[in-house]
């Protein structure tokens, strides 16, 4: 066995590849660039070094000081997690010259399955399904179109050496094919230096299934059930389960069986992934195999009580797999939420800056956070917007979500934007919780986007109740404080009004023996809860139904969220109130004439001119963002008055590109 691994990534993955070895009395290397010289997965490292500046292409993409860092440090093989060099052959064959064990497949399993061209063909040959297309390489947008005209609408343009969602679009008329053509193909020559696209038939209400495989190098192969990773945004994967609420164990048993055929034709050893697509009817189709741990792999862990990372390690070593395919569980119901600082509000755009406060639940038998970031620490610019991965586990699937929906309410994060509200959201969906999902669920249930009112709310008068009884907690102090010189003591008053949306709710609260009697709306409400001014979670029990609301005191306003929800509210006496309604209200500055920039990010083009009328819909700039590229186009019918940047300009949120008149 391995004494020393080096673990070649950053973030979540790096730590979590970091708990296994240390498990197993295994020393770590970690490597950083010089944006990450503070991050969680050095400090939880043995060793590390430094390998670069903050750009990935200059840190964790150079394999020769990955290298040399092995070599400084003695460590005897390298993870590569996920992302970055996990998927390089180039890498592994230069491990293998010195001598560096590879904790992943072999060479001619990455180099097969990492194009996608030469996979299809390959999982054709092995007697796996594979979907229609055309997987010769594509030479310009015309040849695009005619190819895409042949198959027939709707079809998918992928990047041959593409994952994660870059490099894919969706046409479904001629025109769609000829713009995805050009923005696939530039992002891919963006992502991973490879603009080779291919195009297959678009299967409709598909779902997104994958089958986890593991293979040792004595011929050992075994598949560990199956993922759904339907719930997708812009084709990355936001909420995945296991078991899949769909599959029947015909379907179940079928797909392993094709997806350990094509690693027993590739050679294949390690931890692996054969995604497919399944349709309505349960037919199943050879998407990709993704030759590295994935990011959803927890929950496979979970419900198979399986350390995959401890077996890449084994298998790395040489060990024979530990369990046949008769020792695979299916055991109870694990549901991953995919964390991000991103705003869901703003069409889900990248938030970066630092974690003022960071508070993740209490991670218990039933709750597991894989995360890389701590209280104080960054969101980068230059990496991959995920905070965390948190997964709950339950005996059934209703269960899983329960504990989802509980651990979101605990989960307290400020300093950058995140997208609880949405995941919150998603979890007490009617479709989710049914589980007719498929890969267009957020696109066809959230067609305008996610605003506010989206996030359901379970009962209104929990958030007004919770006002009242906090501000409550906060006069009885300053009653308390007033009171301390004799002949002034304060008596606290007992009925308020809380005003939310210009509403106000007369409230009564009083103070009982182990908590506070409130009264709104005819009915009695007992609070119970052990919380103290300052706290962010106000955590206990309304009518002996436990909750968690996170709370904010911004001057005279209360920020309450709960299930994904905001509420901001202001306390005060029923008089006040009505001299509150009197108020005028602040009007916000028109900002109607300008283009702003809705993310932080790179101005790629700007493709109109001072003096140019602009029609509605028509392109006005492509900003790239976490080598995204999305284009920002006119909302309505205007004339051009000022350029405001330039090609190549940084850009923060809200910043002006373009004035109209």
């Amino acid at each position: 066995m391995f004494e020393k691994i080096l673990i070649a990534n950053r973030g979540e993955i790096a730590c979590r590849v970091m708990k296994s070895a240390r498990k197993m009395g295994i020393k770590t290397v970690a490597v950083y660039s010089d944006a990450d010289k503070d991050a969680l997965h050095v400090h939880m490292a043995d060793e590390a070094v430094h390998i670069g500046a903050a750009p990935s292409a200059e840190s964790y993409l150079v394999m020769e000081r990955i290298i040399q860092a092995c070599k400084e440090t003695g460590a005897q093989a390298v993870h590569p997690g996920y992302g970055f060099l996990s998927e390089n052959a180039a890498f592994c064959e230069a491990l293998e010259k010195e001598g560096i064990a590879f904790i992943g497949p072999a060479l001619y399993a990455i180099t097969s399955m990492g194009d996608k061209i030469t996979s299809k063909k390959l999982a054709g040959e092995a007697g796996v399904n594979i979907i229609p297309g055309y997987t010769e390489v594509i030479k310009d947008a015309d040849e695009a179109v005619k190819i895409s005209d042949e198959i027939g609408y709707p079809v998918m343009l992928k990047a041959s050496a593409g994952g994660g969602g870059k490099g894919m679009r969706v046409a479904w008329n001629a025109e769609e094919a000829r713009d995805g053509f050009e923005r696939a193909t530039n992002e891919a020559r963006s992502s991973f230096g490879d603009d080779r696209i291919f195009i297959e038939k678009f299967i409709e209400e598909p779902r997104h299934i994958e089958i986890q495989v593991m293979a040792d190098t004595h011929g050992n192969v075994i598949y560990l059930n199956e993922r759904e990773c339907s719930i997708q945004r812009r084709h990355q994967k936001v909420i995945e389960e296991a078991p899949s609420p769909f599959l029947d164990e015909a379907t179940r048993k079928a797909m392993g069986e094709q997806a350990v055929a094509l690693s027993r034709a590739v050679q294949y050893r390690s931890a692996g992934t054969v995604e497919f697509i399944v349709d309505a009817h349960r037919n199943f189709y050879f998407l990709e195999m993704n030759t590295r741990l994935q990011v959803e792999h927890p929950i496979t862990e979970k419900i198979t009580g399986q350390d995959l990372v401890e077996l890449m390690i084994k298998v790395a070593a040489g060990e024979k797999l530990s369990l046949g395919q008769d020792d695979v569980q299916l055991n109870g119901w694990a549901i991953e939420s995919r964390v991000y600082a991103e705003d869901p509000f703003r069409n889900f755009l990248p938030s970066i800056g630092r974690l003022v406060h960071y508070q993740p639940p209490e991670e218990i038998d039933n709750v597991r956070v894989d995360t890389g970031v701590y209280e104080g620490g960054e969101v980068s610019m230059y990496y991959d917007p995920m905070i965390a991965k948190l997964v709950t586990y339950g005996a059934d699937r209703d269960e899983a979500i329960a504990r989802m929906q509980v651990a979101l309410d605990e989960y307290y994060i400020r300093g950058v934007q995140h997208n609880i509200s949405f995941l919150n959201a998603l979890m007490a969906h009617p479709r989710f919780q049914e589980g007719r999902l498929t890969t267009n669920f957020i696109a066809e249930e959230y067609p305008e986007g996610f605003n506010a009112e989206m996030v359901p709310q379970e009962d209104p008068a929990k958030p007004i109740v919770v006002a009242a009884m906090i501000h409550r907690n906060y006069m009885d102090r300053a009653a308390c404080m007033s009171g301390q010189m004799r002949g002034h003591e304060r008596k606290v008053n007992d009925e308020w009004a809380v005003i939310i949306g210009g509403n106000a709710h007369q409230v009564v609260t009083k103070l009982t023996q182990n908590g506070y009697h409130v009264e709104y709306d005819g009915k009695a409400y007992s609070v119970i809860t052990d919380w103290a001014l300052g706290q962010p979670l106000f955590e206990g029990t309304i009518n002996g139904e436990p909750l968690c609301f996170q709370v904010e005191r911004n001057g005279l306003w209360y920020s309450l969220f709960h299930r994904g929800a905001r509420t901001d509210a202001q306390v005060m006496t029923p008089r006040a109130a009505e001299l509150h309604a009197l108020m005028p209200e602040k009007v916000a500055p028109d900002l109607s004439k300008f283009l702003l920039s809705p993310m932080p990010g790179l101005l790629v083009k700007v493709s109109v001119e001072a003096g140019q009328e602009v029609k509605a819909g028509e392109e006005l700039a492509v900003i790239e963002a976490m080598k995204m590229e999305n284009v920002l186009r006119a909302e309505q019918d205007a004339v051009v008055v000022k350029i405001a940047a330039e090609p190549g300009d940084s850009l923060m949120v809200d910043q002006a590109i373009i004035e109209f008149e």
